[in-house]
């Protein structure tokens, strides 16, 4: 896994194709684009984000369950990165009027962590024993736009999010095999171990650290060395 970036680095503006693609998915698309990329190249009928020599790179903001049946073939005949993001610091941007003017801006009191990749890596952990897969986690800084849509989001009191804008790529962190994933197991961790130490030691809910384990099991960096009452335990293959 690689170490964090030394300091912030501000998303570059660069003119890249973005098809119908949201602003944070564009943003992430020309921070990742280097010189001599391919941009949206097409094969086998589907769209790649950005290929770099033999290397497939696929940037996804939302459901990563929703790359599987794609990455699966893809992986069969190329090497392929999946970049996805996971909001560090959210800045709630709210637009009014016909105009679209911004009437507030906001620093939301949600900071996402590494370790919240795993709420959707679950959708896929069995691909980190695939020798051509490997996944990038970009914590990213964002803007979340908001609109106001009467009958809608009540929980928001109709406040709807329309887009999401990249601000900063902070830190990146890189995994190419199930050796790599195991480092976010914390130190200290009795061995074996329960989702319920993993969940105390990282300071997590026990849902999550449940999904780390899981994640972990499939991609081939844990096994299960038997149980504690009702408990699993979890021992390190790497």
């Amino acid at each position: 896994m690689s170490s964090p970036d030394l300091a912030p680095t501000r998303a570059p503006r660069r003119a890249i194709a973005t098809l119908n693609e949201g602003p944070l998915h564009a943003g992430l698309k020309a921070y990742y684009a280097e010189p001599g990329d391919r941009v949206e190249v097409p094969l086998r009928g589907r769209q790649i984000d950005l290929v770099r020599g033999a290397l497939l790179i696929e940037i996804q903001t939302s459901s990563l369950g929703a790359l599987r049946p794609k990455l699966r073939e893809l992986v069969q005949e190329h090497p392929v990165r999946v970049v996805f993001p996971v909001a560090a610091e959210t800045w709630i941007v709210r637009l009014g009027g016909a105009a679209g003017r911004v009437v507030s801006r906001r620093k939301s009191p949600k900071r996402g962590r590494l370790e919240h990749a795993f709420y959707e890596l679950v959708s896929l952990p069995k691909l980190f024993r695939e020798p051509n897969f490997s996944l990038e986690v970009a914590l990213v800084a964002q803007e979340e736009v908001r609109r106001h849509a009467p009958g809608r989001a009540r929980r928001r009191k109709g406040w709807v999010t329309v887009e999401r804008r990249l601000l900063e790529v902070r830190e990146r962190h890189l995994f190419r095999r199930a050796s790599d994933l195991s480092e976010v197991l914390p130190s200290g961790l009795p061995a074996p171990f329960t989702t319920a130490d993993l969940a105390a030691r990282l300071e997590i809910p026990r849902n999550l650290a449940q999904k780390m384990a899981y994640c972990l099991r499939e991609a081939g960096a844990l096994r299960v060395e038997g149980k504690r009452g009702n408990a699993r335990l979890y021992g390190r293959r790497c």
